[in-house]
């Protein structure tokens, strides 16, 4: 059922890319913003682990510095048939983790000294099958097509922003784009595919929810994790300036980003208490 939501979601921002080309300026404007966004996408994509463990000074660790935790990962990736990752250690008192990499052969795991003090060794068991999950699934390839699908909108929003400064739009003479819908592109287009790409991260997280229990055998494990974490993670948030912040939100197992309300729209993650009861009522 993921699989089949993430499907409708990307084609439905491929046809928000379209509508957004169509009226800048017809194919040629959608393709060109695409391939922009392409080449600015890629780099992320292949350097995904190098980037983001670099932006929170994550440490490879080996096993004699973490034999437990390096255990642990070893049972969990042959109980889901995925090759070792590498294993890192965030020197955070948050407690959070993430997987990263291109593919399962160049995964990494992270996680910070927060959770790795604060879970016990089930419900840590619990997070990692998610994280592993997100390997076996290719959630970060995923993610980096919905980015650069919803990049070339904005960069076709940004377009359309210069152009109507620029005095573009259509004028007595001319067939351009009217500049009711230049401005609709500019404040509707990259609207609705934050929040398509959003619903995009949270329909991953669900499946990486009830793939992680699976591979660990308890769905309890996580949802106990989930709790625990929804709690203190409120209370001690990450260090690291706001802007990478919000750039790798996606990737945690709880957001690092708070707010209510209509933030909760344009949330990365499903609520905590569903994707505890969605847990709860899963029969292995």
């Amino acid at each position: 059922m993921n699989t089949i939501k993430t499907t409708v979601l990307l084609s439905a921002l491929t046809l928000i890319l379209v509508w957004a080309g169509g009226a800048m300026g017809g194919q040629g404007g959608a393709v060109f913003a695409f391939a922009i966004a392409i080449v600015m996408n890629f780099g992320s994509y292949w350097f995904s682990d190098k980037i983001i463990l670099s932006m929170y000074k994550a440490k490879e660790v080996t096993e004699s510095e973490q034999p437990e935790f390096h255990s642990m990962m070893r049972e969990l990736s042959e109980r889901a048939n995925l090759p070792m990752p590498k294993v890192y250690v965030i020197p955070q008192d948050a407690p959070n983790a993430f997987a990263t990499g291109r593919n399962p052969e160049h995964a990494a795991v992270a996680a910070t000294t927060g959770i790795l003090s604060l879970l016990t060794r089930e419900e840590l068991m619990g997070v990692m099958a998610h994280e592993l999950a997100h390997v076996k699934n290719r959630d970060i390839l995923i993610g980096s097509i919905a980015a650069t699908i919803a990049g070339a909108i904005s960069m076709l929003a940004n377009m359309a922003q210069w152009a109507m400064i620029f005095g573009g739009g259509r004028s007595r003479d001319e067939n351009g784009p009217h500049p009711a819908v230049m401005i609709a592109t500019m404040i509707i287009a990259p609207i609705a595919a934050m929040i398509v790409q959003m619903a995009i991260s949270r329909s991953r997280e669900y499946g990486a929810d009830s793939e992680g229990a699976r591979i660990c055998g308890r769905p309890e494990y996580l949802a106990s994790a989930l709790n625990k974490l929804e709690n203190v993670s409120k209370k001690i948030p990450m260090q690291v300036n706001e802007s990478t912040k919000e750039a790798t939100a996606h990737m945690f197992i709880v957001n690092p980003l708070t707010g209510g309300g209509l933030m909760s729209l344009f949330s990365t993650h499903p609520p905590i208490a569903e994707r505890v009861k969605r847990l709860r009522g899963m029969n292995l």
